[in-house]
């Protein structure tokens, strides 16, 4: 099982929350590139997708170019589920004949969302409308309403797969997670990972609340080392 959010919000960052049944799925599902846009290949997975899918954004394709021409030139394909999502929050997404279970796809604003052996199909729209509402601040992390409107990307993707768990999710444990996004820079700002436990989504929720306070100043860190805080390791002064 493998469910999928795919979101930008259309300031110049994209990215992508996973979570599966399966070992170390953000490894393999999640594809970003910095100004071009994110992709999404799962369900029996060929990771090769998500950059083929991306170069047909760099070459002009808009995203239902980019998934007709993916499957029409890849083998196998019935067995995978695409999504694709420029910067602007266009997307397109595919689910094949032989996707496994119960399996749907849905593109909104800014958001695509993909699942197989779900629960229902309604989780998808769960993620899609979490992801929708939390641009006025009405996401929720457990099905109640957030105190405050949700203003990082990587909040907003967490709290849309967490509805979709809420929802229903797949019929299986969930056992491992990720989430990645990308701005300006040309890596991750963020890339998250938690690949074999027994609560993924809570030991990722930890992780990204260590994580988001320091996220800037590690691009900092990078751009300019000089100006960047020290954190008060050994030999970080």
């Amino acid at each position: 099982m493998t469910l999928s959010v795919l979101g930008t919000d259309g300031a110049g960052a994209v990215g992508i929350a996973v979570a599966s049944s399966s070992p170390a799925v953000a490894a393999r599902c999640v594809h970003l590139r910095p100004l071009v846009g994110g992709a999404l290949s799962q369900n029996v997975t060929d990771p090769r997708l998500g950059p083929l899918l991306l170069d047909a954004l760099e070459e002009g394709l808009d995203p239902r170019q980019a998934v007709e021409r993916t499957v029409r030139e890849r083998p196998d394909i019935e067995h995978r589920q695409l999504a694709v999502l420029t910067m602007s929050g266009d997307g397109a997404a595919f689910s094949g004949a032989a996707a496994l279970g119960v399996h749907a796809e849905r593109v909104g604003r800014h958001v695509a969302a993909v699942g197989n052996l779900l629960a229902s199909p309604c989780v998808v729209d769960a993620m899609v409308d979490a992801f929708e509402r939390s641009a006025d601040g009405e996401a929720s992390r457990d099905g109640s309403a957030l105190a405050r409107p949700v203003g990082e990307l990587e909040e907003r993707l967490l709290s849309a797969l967490l509805a979709g768990l809420t929802a229903g999710g797949e019929a299986g444990p969930v056992r491992s997670a990720g989430l990645a996004v990308v701005r300006r820079v040309p890596w991750p700002e963020t890339d998250l990972r938690v690949d074999w436990a027994d609560d993924p989504m809570g030991s990722l929720r930890d992780l990204l609340s260590v994580w988001l306070p320091q996220r800037d100043d590690y691009v900092l860190r990078a751009l300019q080392p000089v100006a960047a805080p020290a954190y008060g390791v050994p030999g970080d002064e």
